[in-house]
């Protein structure tokens, strides 16, 4: 009997590739999701004409749609949380909202598995904010952008939580309950706090998924602003190879369970704002202008994730390099430019 796994956030970017991934190799999948993100529908509408009736979409929201969401733990093998609010600058607007859909909405997903008789499998979709702009942190500017100087393979799940903004408190909020409900009630859960995840159908913003927004930006012939100096550093992972590491991490669940994990390209996938921007450029073949501003809050000078456990625990590592995964979204983005153009308008 095949494995069924509910995604919420599942018509968002990672979810809705996520959920590809998971069809494709034979998996039962439900997506939970409220639709309220612009290119949600339309990637809904794009995995229906390519999976037709072989999964199942409910429409509601992990705040105030309890009962569903209790509903479908009884039927999940693993539950994917991936719904939440993703941009820092938005939290910043609207704290009270931004606590409700990532703090709030985390802790009903937790209930709807705890008091379930199957207790699903749960993995959190969390992210790097959790450790804040990491100030205390030696770095050096190199040219490949900040670097860490104590960091040689990456930071650490241990190093110490620094909030900073009100996205990285209701993402650190949900982080700590998801893994603290498994030590309390013994529920099987693992908190993934990514790094930069970019890939096709990412209708990127300015405020999140920059990798995108970029690209977006270059293809419409709209302004690209730069926040900082641009020598920030970041790794990237497309986001194929992050719903491998979800369905190996469904595959061997005792491998992972209670356990938290930094996820990113690593060392090897990091890149700088600027370089980005140019390798960018030259793969759609045009100019790129762009101004800077000042930095924003939180920010991190350098973040590079050490994937050095869960390559340990679950023999996972990133396969996709940077120059193939950017074609992908570039393909996806270049073929699908009335698309964006609406979506986005």
């Amino acid at each position: 009997m095949k494995k069924h796994v509910l995604i919420t956030g599942g018509a968002g970017f990672i979810g809705i590739n996520t959920a590809d991934y998971f069809l494709a190799r034979n998996y039962g999948v439900t997506i939970f999701d409220n639709l309220s993100r612009k290119g949600s529908a339309e990637n809904l509408k794009w995995l229906k004409k390519k999976w037709g009736k072989q999964f199942l979409f409910v429409r509601g929201d992990v705040v105030t749609d309890k009962k569903k969401l209790a509903l479908l733990a009884e039927r999940a093998d693993a539950v994917l949380h991936l719904a939440a609010q993703v941009a820092v600058t938005t939290s910043v607007e609207n704290p009270y909202d931004d606590f409700h859909t990532n703090a709030h909405g985390t802790l009903n997903v937790l209930e709807a598995v705890r008091q379930s008789k199957r207790r699903p499998f749960v993995i959190y979709s969390s992210t790097n904010k959790v450790y804040g702009s990491m100030e205390g942190a030696e770095v050096t500017l190199t040219d490949m952008g900040y670097r860490h100087t104590n960091f040689p393979m990456g930071v650490a799940a241990h190093h110490p939580l620094d909030f900073h903004t009100p996205y990285g408190c209701s993402k650190g909020a949900a982080d700590t309950y998801m893994h603290d409900y498994s030590r309390m009630y013994g529920l099987k859960t693992v908190v993934f706090r990514q790094s930069c995840i970019y890939g096709p159908h990412q209708f990127g913003i300015e405020d999140q998924g920059w990798v995108a927004w970029f690209v977006i930006s270059g293809l419409l012939g709209r302004p690209i602003t730069v926040y900082g100096d641009g020598n920030q550093v970041r790794d990237l992972l497309h986001v194929e190879d992050l719903a491998s590491l979800y369905e190996a991490s469904v595959s061997g669940i005792d491998k992972v369970a209670g356990r938290v994990y930094n996820i990113g390209g690593g060392p090897a996938q990091a890149f700088s704002i600027l370089s980005t921007l140019r390798v960018i450029e030259r793969m759609l073949k045009r100019p790129m202008p762009f101004s800077f501003a000042d930095w924003r809050p939180g920010d991190q000078k350098v973040y590079i994730s050490d994937i050095s456990a869960i390559s340990r625990d679950c023999g996972w590592e990133p396969k996709i390099s940077f120059d193939k995964g950017l074609a992908s979204l570039v393909g996806w983005a270049e073929g699908e430019e009335k698309l964006l153009r609406k979506v986005l308008a």
